[in-house]
């Protein structure tokens, strides 16, 4: 995705705030700012679906033999 230059001004409170933060979640002011705009637009969970649904395929076959294949999540035996 192409990326565009945005210069927001802010107090020295709000632009230290920021760099701690971002520094703490080991990420840069830039990638912490844009963080926060996706969160409070809703990609972030959007993203998380995403993420949890490529992980349950990553894992089915682990949760298959740990908890059967029966899709309605209930245990073989447990109706």
């Amino acid at each position: 995705m192409a990326k565009t230059q945005l210069n927001v001004r802010v107090d020295e409170d709000t632009a230290r705030a920021a760099r701690e933060r971002a520094l703490a979640r080991g990420m840069s002011v830039n990638r912490y700012i844009e963080e926060l705009v996706k969160q409070d637009t809703g990609e972030v969970g959007h993203t998380f679906v995403e993420a949890a649904a490529d992980f349950m395929k990553q894992y089915e076959s682990v949760f298959a033999e740990e908890f059967g294949t029966d899709r309605e999540g209930t245990r073989e035996g447990r109706r």
